[in-house]
């Protein structure tokens, strides 16, 4: 069964890597490469530039092998959710799925600390990094809470977990960036789209991958 499950999060994952590379390549990639050129404008007179893929070929080809990588590790934490609270990914429930899956890992994290182009002002790497994983953690067990739940207390503790990074705060740093606001805002919003689309691929593949499993299952 295991081996099962393994092999249709592997194919999932190929899919939703597949579907997120063309659409990133379509509406990301041209707003980062923007972004770049301010940057190095920018950085004018820098002693040492960081290492970076040359742009065509190897750009996408890293870029597309990443999103496979992603799409099969997230498609394995999706079906090891699945196992562990007993809740099944189907066709029907693998838009929940991605739903829930996009809120744990792209919406909550993103209310605090949205998706950023390379040259913009960032807060502390390890405080944010931080901030990131609590606001990760706590929507995922709120979102599992209200899943295996009837109980109106438990459930408003599960939403008060949600809420409780984002009354925290996350951590920002002061400063000009180097980036226009109007290119940052549709990096992050196209980046936040990217990401719902990728969740439902993903979810609602699995789903129809492992509905064919257990009707093959049966039917031996």
């Amino acid at each position: 069964m295991i081996r099962r499950v393994v092999l249709a999060a592997i194919l999932a994952g190929i899919a939703a890597g597949l579907v997120m590379s063309a659409i990133q390549h379509w509406r990301v990639t041209p707003l980062i490469l923007q972004a770049e050129a301010f940057e190095v404008a920018h950085a004018h007179g820098a002693e040492e530039e960081a290492w970076a893929p040359a742009d065509g070929v190897e750009r996408t080809a890293l870029t597309v092998l990443f999103n496979l990588l992603t799409g099969v590790g997230f498609a394995l934490i999706a079906a090891a959710a699945s196992l562990l609270t007993r809740l099944p990914i189907t066709p029907n429930t693998g838009f929940m799925w991605g739903l829930a899956g996009f809120a744990t890992f792209m919406l909550a994290p993103s209310a605090g600390l949205p998706p950023e182009l390379p040259g913009m002002v960032a807060g502390e790497l390890v405080s944010r990094q931080v901030w990131w994983w609590s606001a990760v953690t706590a929507t995922a067990g709120g979102i599992a809470v209200i899943a295996l739940t009837r109980h109106l207390a438990w459930k408003a503790a599960a939403i008060a977990l949600i809420a409780l990074p984002h009354v925290i705060g996350a951590p920002h740093a002061a400063g000009d960036s180097a980036v226009p606001a109007g290119l940052a805002n549709a990096f992050a919003a196209n980046a936040i789209a990217v990401s719902a689309v990728f969740w439902i691929v993903l979810c609602v593949t699995l789903g129809f991958l492992l509905s064919r499993q257990t009707h093959a299952q049966e039917a031996h």
